[in-house]
Parts: structure tokens; C-alpha cells; sequence
């Protein structure tokens, strides 16, 4: 019997291609194509992690990109989850690359098109998503309005984002102000202050903590049962022997702006640019910490994901 999740998903595809029946491995008409891997630990109700293909394509230059892809896919798979890597390719959305693809876009760079919206983990039922940190207001944002469109995405689409936390070349304040806004729940991850990226501290409060992947689990369920229909951002500090160099880091991100501005670098093209100039100007220092904590991410989420698949098989059983 397929489970609720594929259901959806079929139904999706009958309805937006209702003329298509079948064409593709997983039966689904082509509209979005889920590895077979991914298809069978959905369909028997496993734990599944989405995982961004940005990070490949814009977040690190080739071969490290390449490697680091395959090292995070593999600590999801350690952690006891199936890693769901999901790109579009040749117009058509996938959900779980294989090798190849996973090259291709590591090839590829930056000549693919970043794109923002998150619901295909969520129609897929994927409900755990993996990332590096999301985006949020930029610096100076009261005046440019440069506003990430993950923030409306999580206040729309309730799926669970692990993350570092928000990016430290954004306006950290402003963004949890505007998720409260947006109604998405922020929990940190054993501690009470919400983490900046690169280091382990904003200097904000977060709204609320969790501090173990069951308590992760009970929060995105409670927040499927309410129908609240909203995002949730779990946020998680970088390993503490990698966050040392914060200050570091911090000084080459201001500079970093600085130079953004002069060249007036806005919109999708900054955040890359500013990622890629603070590598430069830390010596790789900044890519070493961006690799360590999505590692840590990712390792976190495959432990909330298989406490997830536990809750909801335990409840199931009392259901019957």
C-alpha cells in the first residue's frame, strides 16, 4: 500500500497532467521524478531528508563541492535516514540524484539557476529539509526591502528546515522578527541563544529550544496534526571547534558588504558573491566552517527524521 505521502504526490500529478499515465520509473508522469531509493523508503514509511542542491552548484567551487555533496548525503545515511537531494534538471523537478547528476551539477557551477521555492519536499511528504542557512533580510533591508523569499516560503509550507541557523552576512534580528511575523515556530537546538552561521551566538534570544532530535519530532508533529500549515526552523550552532574563528570571519563579511555595495551587487547575485569573497578573504577558513556545519546539519536532521518515522509508526499502531 502506498503511504499518504506517494498518494499525494499522485494525485498532484493526475491533477496538473491528468492526460499522463505513467512514462516514468516512478509511475508519477514525469511532472517530478523521485529516484527509486527515495520512492521506496517514502512508500514503507522510512525516514527521508531533503537535501538543497544549492550548496553544489553555488556554495563551494569543483571538485570540493562535489565531494562534500557525497560526504553530507553519506551522513545522512549514517544517521540512519535516505538522503532525498533535489535539484531541476532539463525542466523537470527531482527528488534523490544519482551520482552522475549530482556531478553534472557540480560541473555546472554557477551557470545553473538558483531557484527558492521549497514545496517539492513537502508534496513529495518529505518532512524534514537539511541546509547550510537559510536566507533572510539583508543588511540595510529596511531600505532596499532585499528579502529572502525562504521566510514567506516557511510561513506557507509547513516543512521542518534544519539549519545554522540565518546566514551572518544577513540582518539576523530583522529575520526572526519577520518569521514571527510569517507565524513559522524558531526552536534552537540545545541552547537558548539562536546561532548566527559561522559562530554559535547571535546575541538574540531564540523563541523557543529543543534540545534532542525526539524533541524535534514531537514539534513538526504537533505542528501536522494542528493543520497550522506554516514552516518550522530548527536551528542549530556550529561545532564548537569550528567556530572559533567567528571574529575572523565577521570582519571579512563586513568587508565583504562593503564591497557588494560598491559594485552594486544585489538581489540572488549577493549572497554567492559574499560567500565566495569571505572564503578569499579568510583564507578558506569560512569554507571549512560552512562544511562542518552542514555535515552537522545534516547529521542532526537524519537523527530527527528517524525520531520523526519512530513517532509516527508508534502512533499509527495506537491508531488501530
Amino acid at each position: 500500500m502506498q503511504s499518504s505521502a506517494l498518494s499525494r504526490l499522485s494525485n498532484l500529478n493526475n491533477h496538473i497532467n491528468p492526460t499522463k499515465k505513467g512514462g516514468s520509473e516512478d509511475g508519477f508522469g514525469g511532472l517530478i521524478k523521485i529516484s527509486p531509493e527515495v520512492s521506496e523508503a517514502l512508500s514503507l514509511g522510512k525516514a527521508v531528508v531533503a537535501l538543497e542542491s544549492t550548496i553544489i552548484s553555488h556554495g563551494m567551487p569543483y571538485p570540493r563541492n562535489l565531494e562534500v555533496a557525497k560526504e553530507v548525503e553519506a551522513v545522512v545515511r549514517d544517521n540512519g535516514a535516505v538522503p532525498a537531494t533535489i535539484a531541476i534538471l532539463d525542466g523537470t523537478p527531482l527528488v534523490g540524484l544519482s551520482s552522475e547528476q549530482l556531478e553534472m551539477l557540480a560541473k555546472l557551477g554557477k551557470k545553473v539557476r538558483k531557484t527558492a521555492r521549497r514545496d517539492i519536499a513537502h508534496v513529495v511528504g518529505i518532512p524534514i529539509f537539511v541546509t547550510g542557512g537559510i536566507g533572510g533580510v539583508h543588511r540595510h533591508g529596511e531600505n532596499t526591502m532585499d528579502i529572502s523569499s525562504d521566510l514567506t516560503e516557511l510561513g506557507r509550507t509547513p516543512v521542518a528546515v534544519i539549519s545554522a541557523g540565518v546566514k551572518s552576512i544577513l540582518d539576523i534580528p530583522r529575520t526572526i522578527e519577520y518569521l514571527e511575523t510569517q507565524g513559522v515556530c524558531v526552536a534552537a537546538y540545545g541552547t537558548d541563544e539562536f546561532p548566527a552561521f559561522f559562530t554559535e551566538s547571535s546575541g538574540c534570544k531564540a523563541p523557543c529550544r529543543v534540545d534532542t532530535p525526539e524533541d524535534c519530532a514531537c514539534v513538526i508533529d504537533a505542528n501536522t496534526k494542528l493543520n497550522l500549515k506554516t514552516g518550522i526552523l530548527i536551528a542549530v550552532p556550529i561545532p564548537r571547534e569550528h567556530s572559533a574563528s567567528g571574529n575572523l570571519i565577521e570582519s571579512a563579511i563586513q568587508r565583504a558588504i562593503q564591497e557588494a555595495r560598491e559594485k552594486s551587487i544585489i538581489g540572488n547575485a549577493e549572497t554567492p558573491f559574499l560567500l565566495a569573497r569571505v572564503n578569499e578573504l579568510t583564507g578558506g577558513v569560512s569554507l571549512a566552517a560552512n562544511i562542518a556545519l552542514v555535515k552537522n546539519n545534516a547529521s542532526i536532521g537524519a537523527r530527527v527524521a528517524v525520531a520523526l518515522a519512530r513517532l509516527r509508526e508508534c502512533s499509527s499502531k495506537d491508531d488501530e
